[in-house]
């Protein structure tokens, strides 16, 4: 492994792609620093710290504690995953959405245009909830949180977490393009990593003062090895379909009958289920906790953590999105005829609809399999979360998160270094990545 890390230095493009992904998540980081003005920064610090086992702990957790110092990257990169689980949901019911996605790049950049505006459109609302809510809210003290509330701190606050949004959306385009894995999951995983030491920290504070038991951290640290375990095990298993090419004969030449297989992931979706699923719980919950209304109050507090609806709500959520964005992502009816063009086939199956209707039924069952696990991963956690008053750092979701990302990141970087004869990472195997 030694040696495959210092294969990347000797690469010119992949030491640009990774220096680069670097200075953007520094950058990224350094925003989550600055706080937006008006703010009393020692009662919010404190509001979080009676609140970190709610709804406000998991979104803090997600920006990076950028919701907990009140940064100018308060909202992190939420509003675009809400939009782009919005865009997704319309082009499935809009024909002219439809039609735009199987135009090529010219259509996809036209979808991610529309994102973008959605993303925009979404921080405004957002922010202004959250500006609303602020002026309402006090620290455990009775101390007032805004200290200037007013139409002027609602404004400035508006702009200042939507301009803050889409940096963060413009940094996480250009990591994606420009540097190493996906930008989006990048910037969710530096935060949850940034946040993993204090974690550690007051889980250390907490034994020592005795609202933890010993025995209790080691079971915890154990559960999580094997959560890790299962995570890796479960992200780089496949089932492989063998595929057989039938031999084809050009003047005197046999080409072709070569033996190959077509690699079906569990979890085709990745890390994507638990954060769209988590950006959808975390939306309502906010404006209800922001918001003092009665009835507001009452959903807010049968949507959180520990309560039964919240278990089902999110479990379903996980579950559609692990068959949506699975049905997005991978068409049988298109692997099934390209296949066919080049002269491959399924031993024992047909060419064309009987062989995407194989795939499928593969593709549907790995599927059930994969949301179980998906779905047992994120939830089984919170249970100990909400019963313990364990940080939601230790959580199936964010250890799903930073794995899979890991994964991912590590995989790309050895795609790179493979495909000019390097050996990667590994001598002994590859990492199997998603796609």
């Amino acid at each position: 492994m030694l040696g495959g890390i210092k294969n990347t230095a000797s690469l010119p493009e992949l030491r640009r792609r990774l220096i680069f992904t670097f200075l953007m998540l520094a950058v990224y980081r350094i925003g989550v620093q600055i706080p937006t003005p008006g703010i009393n920064g020692e009662a919010l610090a404190a509001f979080f710290a009676q609140n970190a086992g709610t709804l406000f702990g998991m979104f803090n957790m997600f920006s990076g504690g950028a919701l907990e110092n009140f940064s100018i990257f308060a909202l992190g990169i939420m509003p675009y995953i809400s939009a782009s689980i919005i865009i997704q949901l319309l082009t499935v019911v809009i024909p002219q959405l439809e039609a735009l996605s199987k135009e090529g790049e010219s259509g996809r950049r036209k979808i991610t245009q529309y994102t973008r505006y959605g993303t925009v459109a979404l921080s405004l609302i957002q922010s202004l909830f959250i500006s609303v809510g602020l002026e309402g809210m006090s620290g455990p003290g009775g101390e007032a949180i805004v200290i200037f509330p007013g139409w002027q701190f609602k404004l400035m606050t508006i702009i200042t977490l939507t301009s803050g949004t889409a940096f963060i959306m413009w940094l996480g385009e250009q990591m994606t393009e420009r540097g190493i894995g996906n930008g989006i999951s990048l910037i969710i995983f530096a935060g949850i990593v940034a946040r993993m030491p204090a974690a550690v920290g007051n889980t250390i504070q907490m034994v020592s003062a005795g609202e933890m038991n010993v025995l209790f951290l080691l079971f915890l640290v154990l559960m999580m090895v094997l959560v890790v375990g299962v995570i890796i095990y479960f992200e780089t298993a496949q089932r492989r379909i063998p595929i057989q090419y039938a031999k084809r004969v050009v003047g005197r030449r046999v080409y072709g009958g070569q033996s190959s297989h077509l690699p079906l992931k569990i979890n085709v979706a990745g890390v994507i289920p638990p954060i769209f699923a988590s950006s959808i719980m975390m939306f309502p919950a906010t404006i209800g906790g922001l918001i003092q209304i009665d009835w507001i109050q009452r959903v807010s507090a049968s949507l959180s953590p520990g309560t039964i609806y919240y278990y089902i709500l999110f479990t379903a959520f996980i579950v559609f999105f692990c068959f949506f964005y699975t049905a997005v992502t991978f068409n049988p009816v298109d692997v099934a005829e390209n296949l066919k063009k080049h002269g491959g086939f399924i031993p024992g199956i047909r060419p064309g609809k009987k062989t995407a209707d194989f795939i499928d039924k593969a593709l549907t069952r790995l599927t059930v399999i994969g949301a179980i696990y998906v779905s047992v991963i994120c939830v089984m956690p919170t249970v100990l979360i909400s019963k313990y008053n364990v940080p939601f750092y230790f959580g199936g979701t964010a250890l799903l998160i930073v794995v899979g990302v890991a994964i991912d990141t590590i995989s790309q970087i050895e795609s790179h270094m493979v495909m000019r004869n390097y050996e990667g990472f590994m001598k002994k195997g590859r990492i199997k990545g998603r796609r």
